[in-house]
């Protein structure tokens, strides 16, 4: 019989997988213990409040230095300990998982998965990929914009360039890799001139040990996770994911679980140890991967979340760039916020708190979250907007917290 966890109990597995109720720390080998243990950190262009890659490790471990994330991401040499590519969308990854991924480059001319959309363009325009990598081994990291011969602007992103195109595709590939970023502009050149030579040199697993080694890394960074969980974190396709999972189980690497309340089976990997509980607030990123897969989040947390940017503005629910605030161990609120740098100021547009979620302790965490952040970014104060109930309610708390 597979063992039986409670939904607490499996949301305690989660939260301590991700990293959360550990002991915080803002110093560069925190920082690599947690990268490792997550992964995969989703980048998005999105700046309302920070790059979103900054923020999962701000949520676990306070206010760090964000010139070490930059370091262990597109430094040079033995600084460097993270490289870009497609993880979980456009992603940060531990070095250690880049011949995990080789198998996803050699398909990129397929089509397959994520690269359906640039499959046509190599098939279609060989000639300026060859003229697009020769310009980038000659000329080291260069941006999308060195290389284009177009006249007009460049638009969004179904508007690229043949060259931008080119370039997304040799990343695809594997064949350029991401030197370091001029702003948010990516700087491409060959991964020999980027990547150590021992990453480079290992040998290839085959892609079903591949499957398997991602699977398995899902696993122990999600804690508790369905079939379509653990698949989801590394983007696998169902095909592949199902055939990894079987052999993890069948080899004693991955144990079933059946989890209250949920329809599917979980998966652990070794036999669960559930923390007594996790004492740990926090606000989150949108695309946190505690919360990236929304089903998974309505399940573990019974809290329903959508992301509403592209959702014309009269027809929102919470607001524009709604950040979850996790308090003990529940999703207790969503707050709508951004960083008004011009002013010098956090600004809280809308508190929503979940039903009886929040007491007085609850929005004095709250507010010292907010304080934090605020500090995190070089910001002056935090403004509060919020007409609603919680509004006033956290605006006491913050002149508690600010006076304290």
């Amino acid at each position: 019989m597979p063992l039986e966890l409670s939904n607490h109990q499996a949301r305690r597995l989660a939260l301590s997988a991700q990293g959360f109720g550990k002991q915080p720390g803002s110093t560069l080998p925190a920082l690599k213990r947690m990268l490792n243990r997550l992964g995969v950190v989703q980048i998005d262009s999105v700046n309302a409040v920070v790059r979103s890659h900054y923020l999962p490790l701000f949520s676990r471990l306070g206010d760090y230095p964000m010139p070490l994330l930059d370091q262990l991401a597109w430094g040079r040499g033995r600084q460097r300990q993270l490289f870009e590519y497609w993880g979980h969308e456009a992603s940060l990854l531990p070095l250690n998982l880049y011949p995990l991924l080789r198998w996803r480059m050699a398909h990129a001319a397929e089509g397959r998965g994520i690269y359906r959309q640039l499959a046509q363009f190599g098939r279609e325009h060989p000639a300026v990929i060859a003229r697009v990598l020769a310009a980038v081994r000659e000329q080291g990291a260069l941006g999308a914009g060195s290389l284009s011969t177009r006249q007009e602007r460049a638009g969004p992103w179904w508007d690229w360039s043949a060259e931008k195109l080119a370039l997304e595709w040799l990343f695809a590939a594997g064949e350029v890799t991401v030197a370091g970023r001029r702003g948010f502009e990516r700087l491409y050149d060959v991964p020999e001139r980027v990547l150590p030579k021992a990453i480079l040199d290992q040998p290839l697993p085959g892609e079903a040990e591949a499957h398997q080694g991602l699977m398995l890394h899902a696993a122990s960074a999600l804690g508790v996770a369905t079939e379509r969980d653990l698949r989801d974190y590394f983007r696998l396709e169902p095909g592949q994911g199902r055939a990894a999972l079987a052999e993890l189980v069948a080899d004693g690497r991955l144990q079933p679980v059946q989890v209250q309340g949920w329809k599917q089976p979980g998966y652990c990997a070794g036999t669960p140890r559930t923390p007594r509980r996790i004492a740990a607030s926090a606000l989150l990123s949108p695309f946190d991967s505690l919360v990236w897969e929304r089903n998974r989040t309505e399940r573990l947390f019974d809290f329903h979340y959508r992301l509403e940017i592209y959702t014309p503005a009269h027809k929102r629910v919470y607001g524009y760039y709604v950040l979850p605030f996790l308090h003990r161990e529940r999703i207790a609120a969503r707050l709508d916020l951004r960083a008004e740098r011009a002013q010098g100021q956090l600004a809280v547009h809308a508190v929503h708190a979940q039903p009886e979620a929040l007491d007085e302790e609850g929005y004095q965490a709250l507010a010292v979250n907010l304080l934090r952040l605020a500090r995190w970014l070089g910001l002056e104060r935090v403004q509060l907007n919020c007409p609603r109930a919680e509004g006033s309610q956290l605006r006491a708390a913050l002149l508690s917290a600010a006076l304290a």
